[in-house]
């Protein structure tokens, strides 16, 4: 199979540059300024449109096995595929947790049989499964995940001497969900004696806080300097979290954070509009997005992602106590960055660098996260002269529903090329082909 892509605007590697792509047994085998005159089986003319990496989102809750009322698999990499995400990383608290090396195997089976991107899964982390997680396999695993704060099942990591060990040897990256567990339990507690059953939602944000999150980030990173662990922490949301965390290139950290959207997007004031449509962990506060934004900007923040952690309308609409954290992201994070783009507010070149390029680096994935000669196609082309209306009609999550509802981006995915297939193209999908386990240079 070969794809010829004509008159695309390039952005890759600090440059935008126009440039025409030539794609053979999914390998980008040549980049030109006119490569016309090459056979192809297909042939997409991109001509006023932008040519990027795909975006890698390196958090994401799919829900399988266990969870699958909510999504599953298949639908959730559909709708990633629809926004322009060629491939994911998935979290490891389904049910069961993927806590055992089998349990792990069982995730990768789905994802292969099922999933139109490419994908990964962590292995998870308990106070009791030091051995299982010393079996991962460090060039087929993105890495290992720890709940340094509350989650699903058997995954709070609050035991101090299974954390040093485990940042001690674990001999690849560790991702961290950081929120200190007892701050958050306290904070609960004496607001549920002060509201009854309708507290205003934006409480989330007060019981969450940011002593919370810097508590437990901080001491994660105490431990991985102490140790000289690769760490990796993830949703960064407050303010305070910023000088933790070194400006730079990755390449010169073992250190690195993340962003997402949502935390960049919404303020604690969209609680009063939102609700619990918003509710996630850790909390989207109170006058945090710009300064989040500049930190990204700065370099301080390594890669954008989502938490893309959907639930049901139902589970959403009981009250706040009751609700469940999370939300669904992953079809619109490349077009909340695109909207940044257009606000004046971040460069195209930017995005792709915290949502493709330095993803690739932090995770060492093997031949993909850019656009070069002998690297794995994996390619989203937008047009920035159309617009993406968000309603329940246009989504693919499972949940059907989105707290982008009503919101016009100006900005539309029309194809994304996974592995070199064309999985989606100016709104169909092409299912024949399924998405690749991503390998990792370790």
């Amino acid at each position: 199979m070969t794809i010829l892509i004509l008159n695309a605007l390039v952005v890759n590697e600090g440059k935008i540059e126009p440039r025409d792509v030539f794609i053979k047994e999914g390998i980008i085998e040549q980049i030109g300024a006119d490569l016309s005159g090459l056979k192809a089986n297909r042939i997409i003319d991109a001509t006023g449109k932008y040519l990027l990496p795909g975006v890698i989102d390196d958090q994401v809750h799919f829900r399988e096995p266990g969870l699958t009322h909510k999504a599953t698999i298949y639908t959730e990499a559909k709708a990633a595929v629809a926004g322009g995400t060629t491939s994911f990383m998935e979290m490891p608290n389904t049910v069961p947790n993927a806590l055992t090396q089998e349990l792990l195997a069982d995730k990768y089976q789905i994802g292969a049989e099922t999933s139109l991107a490419n994908y990964s899964f962590y292995m998870g982390t308990s106070n009791d499964n030091y051995d299982e997680v010393m079996r991962t396999d460090i060039q087929q695993v993105c890495g290992l995940k720890i709940f340094m704060g509350s989650s699903t099942g058997n995954m709070l990591v609050d035991d101090e001497h299974v954390l040093s060990k485990v940042f001690a040897n674990f001999p690849a990256l560790i991702a961290t969900h950081c929120e200190d567990e007892a701050t958050v339990k306290a904070r609960l507690e004496k607001y549920k004696t002060m509201y009854s059953d309708n507290p205003p939602y934006d409480i989330h944000a007060i019981i969450r806080n940011e002593e919370a999150c810097y508590k437990s980030s901080s001491m994660a990173v105490e431990l991985a300097k102490k140790h000289k662990t690769r760490l990796h922490i993830l949703h960064i949301s407050s303010s305070e979290e910023i000088p933790l965390f070194a400006k730079g290139a990755i390449a010169d950290k073992h250190i690195t954070s993340e962003v997402c959207v949502h935390h960049l997007w919404f303020d604690a004031e969209d609680y009063k509009r939102l609700g619990n449509q918003i509710k996630c962990n850790p909390a989207i506060k109170h006058g945090h997005r710009e300064k989040l934004l500049q930190a990204l900007l700065d370099d301080h923040f390594d890669v954008i992602a989502t938490d893309h952690a959907p639930h049901t309308w139902e589970e959403k609409q009981q009250s706040y106590w009751q609700a469940p954290s999370g939300l669904p992201l992953v079809q619109h994070s490349l077009n909340v960055m695109l909207e940044f783009y257009k606000q004046g507010k971040i460069s195209l070149e930017k995005i792709v660098e915290k949502m493709s390029h330095a993803v690739a680096d932090c995770f060492q994935i093997e031949r993909r996260g850019y656009i070069r000669e002998g690297y794995w196609a994996d390619l989203t082309l937008v047009d920035l002269n159309q617009t993406t209306l968000v309603d329940k009609n246009s989504l693919y999550s499972k949940c059907g529903w989105s707290p982008f509802e009503g919101t016009e981006f100006q900005s539309k995915v029309t194809h994304t090329i996974v592995s070199g297939n064309i999985i989606f193209a100016n709104g169909k999908f092409d299912e024949s082909k399924k998405g690749q386990r991503l390998r990792f240079t370790r």
